[in-house]
């Protein structure tokens, strides 16, 4: 009791300890920076697989670590690269990165991605070199890219700024293509309307959402690009057209009615069936490349030009006949037809044997003369081609150098004089129609 009385009396007289000296007016206080937590990293295969499969009990088991959020995922490949200064292929080591959400986007995992996004994921990030959004459109996972949108991942890829060359709208049109799955363009009706620009182009090729849509027949994408704007007249890198794009793609006889459709709509928006591209190729270059008969009518209907030249200097009527032996049973002797009526000249009697490999596209042509030329190309016949067709070679050898009918050389003398308005004007003329179909350069086989 004796002790703590004399404490308090010994701080009543104590003077009291003097304050802390205050910093001079003008000093600047140093500011405590702390660098940013290493980037993970993770190779183990069984927390990737837990991402991708969507395990949601291993995913909360990994998620306990916080940073595992936007961890990077990373994968080793062993690759052999060419090394030119040691003259000799090489094992080389390759480290692709992406993330668990974008693991878990590219697999459709909608509860999984929904977990990473409350935990914090980084919703743009792009470790790799594409986002989850990307990932979730290369899947076609619509329910993950509307979840990803909601979060704020960017729809527009604003001109492809990084090392990335396609924005997601890009990757749209290639996933029906890749899954065999109807081709309902769910995922770019959500990239559209979550903002995404319809003409953005790729760096390189300068392609835009249309010209891939168009170049896959999508008929489906396309009217949906087109309805939000897209530009029927745009031109990638080589000047090629949405129109370019889609005849030069359509290759295979059951896809003609797909890719047909896709031309009429392009058609439709304005698209120009006489634009070339750098090697003045044009629309109808490609249908004739293409043995596409109907494709080949339509873009004559709607102007394209029949003598047209491409840098070599070959007519369509040029590229329909270098693909003659390719596409015998695609009724080649329709575009035949179809050139010669809309101004195309008749080729060069040399050309003729190339011909033979379809006889019908023969018969087109040798009623295209005013009088038939002589047959030297008769000579390489096989003789099987010759049995089967033997009244008809005969006619023409008969017929070589022969003046034809009245009535044909008029039909020539109409085609000249018309040219390419000639099927336009003939079905104006107040004629039976039998009389009209003559007209316009019938392949019958007859030598008239």
């Amino acid at each position: 009791m004796l002790d703590e009385q004399l404490a308090e009396r010994r701080s009543m007289v104590r003077p009291p300890l003097p304050r802390a000296p205050r910093p001079p007016p003008r000093q600047q206080r140093l500011q405590e920076v702390r660098a940013p937590p290493p980037q993970v990293r993770c190779r183990d295969t069984a927390v990737h697989n837990t991402f991708m499969f969507g395990d949601m009990k291993g995913v909360y088991a990994v998620l306990k670590d916080p940073a595992m959020v936007n961890a990077l995922m990373e994968t080793v490949h062993e690759e052999m690269v060419w090394t030119p200064e040691m003259g000799m292929w090489t094992l080389s080591s390759k480290v692709k990165q992406t993330s668990a959400l974008r693991l878990a986007a590219s697999r459709g995992h909608t509860g999984c991605v929904e977990e990473l996004l409350f935990r914090g994921a980084e919703v743009n990030a792009d470790p790799g070199g594409n986002t989850a959004l990307h990932d979730a459109c290369i899947g076609g996972h619509a329910a993950c890219v509307q979840l990803l949108l909601s979060h704020g991942a960017e729809s527009e890829l604003a001109g492809c700024r990084r090392q990335r060359s396609s924005s997601p709208l890009h990757i749209c049109p290639v996933i029906p293509m890749l899954k065999h799955v109807p081709f309902v363009p769910r995922c770019a009706e959500l990239l559209l309307e979550g903002g995404a620009e319809v003409n953005v182009r790729m760096k390189d090729s300068r392609l835009t959402p249309l010209h891939i849509a168009a170049r896959r027949g999508l008929e489906e994408h396309v009217e949906l690009f087109l309805s939000h704007g897209a530009d029927v007249l745009a031109t990638n890198r080589e000047g090629e057209t949405p129109l370019n794009a889609a005849c030069s793609a359509a290759e295979r006889p059951s896809e003609a009615g797909r890719y047909l459709r896709v031309v009429q709509k392009l058609l439709g928006a304005g698209a120009d069936p006489k634009t070339a591209g750098r090697k003045q190729h044009t629309p109808l270059h490609n249908a004739c490349a293409n043995c596409s008969p109907r494709i080949a009518e339509l873009l004559l209907q709607h102007g394209a030009k029949a003598e047209v030249t491409n840098c070599a200097g070959y007519t369509p009527m040029d590229c329909l006949l270098q693909v003659l032996e390719d596409y015998p049973d695609q009724q080649p002797e329709a575009i035949a037809r179809s050139l010669l009526n809309y101004g195309a000249k008749p080729v060069c009697p040399k050309m003729l044997k190339q011909c033979v490999l379809s006889v019908a596209t023969l018969k087109v042509m040798l009623n295209s003369y005013t009088s038939v030329p002589p047959c030297d190309w008769m000579d390489s016949l096989s003789a099987e081609l010759y049995e089967e067709n033997r009244p008809f070679f005969d006619l023409v050898r008969q017929r070589s150098g022969q003046p034809r009918s009245l009535q044909h050389l008029c039909r020539c003398a109409l085609r000249l004089h018309l040219g390419a308005r000639r099927s336009s004007a003939v079905t104006k003329l107040n004629i039976p129609s039998s009389v009209r179909d003559y007209l316009l350069l019938c392949d019958d086989g007859t030598l008239l």
